[in-house]
């Protein structure tokens, strides 16, 4: 490995698992997050409990076992300047918050590459693909103007894929992984910040970590694809599940929403992926339906944007807007994705209601 690698998240729950893999590899990491997260990290280490194939149970890593280092500071501690990426970790509304977006602002004034692992791909990113006419789509944003500032191309995006949360009743510091999937992330613009990117995935691919049977290799690895369109595979999975867990009234499980009516799921899935392929991308940049409908099955709770929205939070990421207002674009319309904004919409009025 070469020299190690400074590396700034913005959010210690999803980003600590990316954050453990960097560690693990060597490198040194520092998560941006609330005053409570960032004490327990720095007194007791992160900790990720992951399933491995072959092993009964979940294997747990605190980072103080990583050959790198791993920390956590406030949004006034970081300096952008100092890191060789930054990666954007937290929900899409939590960046016009305050201090958030000061140093997002910071962030996009170092000219560091920035590689997003959000659902909802920043502005920038989508001002990469040509046939998108990003200006258009800044409705669907929080606050469209957090993003203003950065140079698409020093901006990437990466499919969260892999499935994690934070165990009720447990420390903030713990991140529980459910489905041990891959990163997916496209390339940059810059070879050079590309070149980091695949330096970043050997060293994460070549990790073996130790346990009392001996070294092992572990799960979710970081893939450099040159397609800017394999991070989007995930519109299709979110506007088939996770946003139709959303009821009138209610919400359901993941598994419920994809399998309760297989022909209306896979007809939704295969919009999405119209859409997709009418931006640009190819057939083999998407995930095949039955593969996604397969991994549907373990996922036997409500999407977090479920759980949020139940839980009277004032906004959410809104793929669902993206992908309708994407679509129109391109003359394309889904009777089911209409359904989908609207609930959504009614119950984040109803939330705003009670905030207000």
């Amino acid at each position: 490995m070469k020299k190690p690698r400074n590396v700034l998240i913005f959010g210690a729950s999803y980003g600590s698992l990316l954050g453990m893999k960097l560690a693990l590899a060597g490198h040194s990491v520092k998560l941006v997050c609330l005053p409570d997260e960032a004490r327990l990290i720095n007194q007791e280490g992160a900790i990720v409990r992951l399933p491995v194939k072959g092993r009964e149970g979940l294997l747990e890593i605190n980072s103080r076992q990583a050959a790198g280092q791993l920390s956590a500071c406030g949004t006034t501690e970081a300096y952008p300047g100092d890191y060789d990426l930054v990666a954007l970790a937290m929900q899409e509304p939590q960046y016009p918050a305050p201090g958030v977006r000061t140093l997002l602002d910071a962030v996009a004034k170092s000219k560091v590459p920035c590689m997003s692992i959000m659902n909802m791909p920043p502005l920038p990113y989508l001002k990469r693909i040509p046939a998108i006419h990003a200006d258009s789509c800044r409705s669907a944003y929080t606050d469209a103007t957090v993003w203003d500032g950065f140079d698409p191309a020093q901006m990437t995006l990466c499919s969260p894929d892999p499935q994690a949360f934070r165990p009720p009743g447990e420390n903030p510091n713990i991140l529980q992984v459910r489905l041990p999937t891959n990163f997916k992330v496209a390339r940059f613009d810059s070879e050079a910040s590309t070149a980091l990117l695949r330096e970043l995935e050997a060293d994460i691919e070549a990790v073996r970590f130790e346990t009392e049977g001996g070294a092992i290799a572990l799960p979710v690895k970081l893939k450099v694809y040159d397609s800017p369109f394999v991070p989007l595979a995930k519109w299709a999975m979110l506007v088939t599940g996770n946003y139709r867990c959303v009821q009138q009234d209610t919400m359901r499980t993941i598994a419920e929403a994809v399998l309760g009516d297989l022909e209306i799921s896979r007809a939704t899935y295969d919009w999405v992926v119209q859409v997709c392929l009418a931006a640009g991308a190819q057939v083999e940049d998407m995930v095949p339906f039955e593969k996604y409908a397969a991994a549907a099955q373990g996922l036997n709770s409500p999407s977090s944007a479920a759980r949020a929205l139940f839980g009277g939070a004032p906004n959410i990421e809104r793929v669902d807007r993206l992908v309708r207002t994407i679509a129109a674009q391109f003359g394309m319309k889904s009777r089911v994705l209409d359904e989908v904004v609207t609930l959504i919409d009614n119950r984040l009025e109803l939330n705003r209601q009670h905030v207000a």
